[in-house]
């Protein structure tokens, strides 16, 4: 009986057909053939051959067995590690004592010594998001809210 491969969208399967294009060269690099990498990673060369050709129905486990082969292994790390739409969506959740972070008044951030009743923020902390090249909070508004930036209106 055949499995049933998840349908894949035509840019997500060009992706996958290019990454196992690239594992098709990084073993045609080490000048390993296919059987050689087929028997490390103890699959049969079918399944190497449908892996390099970017299957879907090819198991990430077996993925992983090939780049584990070919020395690689450790670039699975790097999957994910770079989120800024996550990054986006959880800052735009930030919240100082129950209120939206993008709804603090700029002045407000900027305290006196005598109101100590919020935390005062560290000089250098609105200087994360140039360097991080994350947005803040405060323009994801301005991105949501149509009338325009969210530093314009004034109540």
């Amino acid at each position: 009986m055949a499995k049933t491969v998840a349908p894949l969208l035509p840019s997500t399967a060009e992706l996958l057909q290019q990454f196992g294009e690239r594992l098709r060269l990084a073993r045609l690099r080490r000048r390993l053939t296919a059987k050689q990498v087929a028997e490390r990673a103890g699959m049969v060369p079918m399944t190497l051959r449908s892996l390099e050709q970017g299957g879907g129905g090819v198991t990430m486990g077996a993925y992983l067995a090939v780049m584990q082969v070919l020395g690689i292994e450790k670039d699975l790390g790097l999957l994910g590690a770079a989120d800024p739409m996550g990054r986006e969506l959880q800052d735009a959740r930030l919240t100082i004592r129950g209120r939206p972070l993008a709804s603090v008044e700029p002045a407000r951030r900027g305290q006196t010594t005598a109101d100590k009743s919020q935390p005062r923020p560290r000089k250098e902390a609105g200087r994360w998001v140039e360097k991080s090249g994350f947005t803040s909070a405060r323009n994801l508004v301005d991105l949501i809210d149509s009338k325009g930036p969210a530093s314009k209106k004034r109540r």
